[in-house]
């Protein structure tokens, strides 16, 4: 790396932004989870309703608050319906939580702040992350700025601390907007951190003026959509937040050994190239936590270490003990690995990696990145939307996919709607959390032009024969495509 502070920086900063924006738009959008958030962002454009998340006209989507969903349709009504700009966000929020990271590590690690930005740029689970449409790089973004209003709080200016306080109030908002309470997490070890240090020493997070801001900012959504959806309380607090955490009803490693499953591939693999060092800190560290627990004093002194050590793990705590555990529920954690990664780098007496081996392992990214983009896969609504103009001629205003996943995607890709359909009406399939858009006779029953149908070959004959009892007949579009018939329906001759 160039000698120069000021020129090491410039190349930081210039290589986070070729990782995030490089290969941004180069493959389509990714079913289930691209699709997901990308048709309810699409909705919410359409409609002219930000209020209300949509699945399709008739069904709501409510697994998530709506900040995500906003930023995906900002950014597409600005830059064009496109992979590209639905991606932007989290590209974005990669990029800031790198700037973070080093302002953050400028207060914890003075003379370390390039490095801890560099490790954070070029770990290979944000850099992954960065390239996907999910709410965890926001969550990451938000949780990162109210991490960095607490350190300047508790180690800036004291005349300042007000200002910063209300600061970390509304990035917490923000967090609790864009996931829910899971996006408080990282309070708990602000409480830990400041009640382990001396009485006279501790800060003040409980005032009036900052959990009066996160209210005014995070609660009118909350409140409005619940008092125009019945149920809605109960969904959120019960399936979202109480079963995820209780118990295996998302099926997502629940077993007792799961987050070893989870979370320890995604830590080691995941902050690739720098492991070497975050286990080099994991060893120190049961002797550092005594210390800490023996000697209140040690606890002051060390503070720099105590704060992203608390970071990291009372989270991680948590996430290990719910029972519903994916790779990506852990991303908000790595800005302060990447802390650990320059402050334990710095007290071995190492610099910056040789410039040649960062160039290469970014190199490395971005290839795997670009082979990634051509992997073929059912899930790639780019290559469905492809797929079916080739074989369907006239105008498409909508995609049904009966008794199969619905590509939701296909809502960016091709400008048309997605709908899931089963074959026969499915009486409990109508609450809040339901499975189905609709089903057949319901949706022919609605006598909407350009629709385009897309089933399972082994479905064909119940699909068949349940379109004839309803008074239509299907005409299929083309050879199949990944095992699915693409056809439209016309009603039955005389009929």
């Amino acid at each position: 790396m160039p000698a120069s502070p000021r020129r090491t920086g410039r190349w930081i900063a210039l290589l986070a932004i070729v990782l995030a924006f490089g290969l941004l738009g180069l493959r389509g959008i990714w079913d289930p989870d691209e699709g997901r958030y990308t048709n309810v962002a699409m909705h919410m454009l359409d409609r002219g309703d930000w209020v209300y998340p949509h699945r399709s006209d008739e069904v709501g989507h409510w697994t998530k608050p709506p900040l995500t969903y906003w930023a995906i349709a900002g950014s597409v009504a600005t830059f064009g319906r496109n992979p590209w700009a639905a991606r932007l966000p989290a590209a974005l929020a990669f990029l800031l939580c790198t700037w973070l990271v080093w302002r953050i590590a400028r207060r914890l690690v003075p003379g370390g702040e390039d490095q801890a930005a560099l490790a954070f740029a070029t770990m290979a689970m944000p850099f992954g992350a960065s390239q996907l449409i999910t709410t965890d790089f926001l969550l990451a973004g938000w949780e990162t700025l109210a991490m960095w209003a607490f350190v300047e709080a508790r180690w800036g200016e004291p005349a300042r601390a007000r200002q910063w306080g209300l600061l970390l109030w509304a990035a917490f908002a923000l967090a609790f907007l864009t996931k829910g309470p899971p996006g408080l997490l990282p309070l708990a070890a602000m409480l830990a951190f400041d009640l382990l240090q001396p009485r006279g020493q501790r800060g003040r997070l409980f005032g009036f003026a900052g959990p009066a801001l996160f209210l005014l900012l995070a609660a009118p959504w909350f409140v409005v959509v619940m008092l125009g959806t019945p149920g809605l309380f109960h969904y959120m607090i019960g399936d979202e937040v109480v079963n995820r955490i209780a118990t295996n009803e998302f099926r997502r490693f629940g077993t007792w050994y799961g987050w070893l499953q989870v979370y320890v591939p995604t830590l080691l693999l995941g902050t690739l190239p720098w492991t070497p060092a975050l286990l080099r800190w994991a060893r120190r560290l049961p002797a550092d936590v005594r210390g800490w627990w023996r000697a209140p004093q040690r606890r002051r002194e060390q503070r720099e270490w105590l704060l992203p050590t608390l970071w990291l793990l009372l989270p991680l705590l948590v996430f290990c003990l719910s029972r519903s555990r994916l790779p990506l529920y852990i991303l908000p954690l790595f800005p302060a690995l990447a802390l650990l990664v320059a402050m334990q780098r710095r007290r071995e007496g190492r610099g910056l990696p040789d410039w040649r081996a960062i160039a290469g392992w970014a190199l490395l990214l971005l290839v795997l990145n670009l082979a990634a983009s051509q992997w073929r896969t059912h899930k790639d609504a780019g290559e469905w939307a492809k797929a079916i103009r080739e074989r369907v001629q006239g105008p498409i205003t909508e995609v049904c996919f009966v008794s199969d996943m619905a590509r939701y995607g296909l809502h960016l890709e091709m400008g048309a709607e997605v709908e899931k359909l089963s074959i026969l009406p499915e009486p409990g399939d109508r609450g809040i959390d339901r499975v189905n858009d609709s089903d057949i006779a319901q949706e022919l029953a609605e006598r909407e032009p350009g629709l385009v149908w897309i089933t399972k070959q082994e479905k064909w004959p119940q699909v068949q024969a349940r379109i004839a009892e309803l008074g239509y007949r299907p005409v299929v579009q083309g050879t199949p495509y990944y095992g699915r018939v693409i056809f439209r329906v016309l009603p039955a001759a005389g009929g």
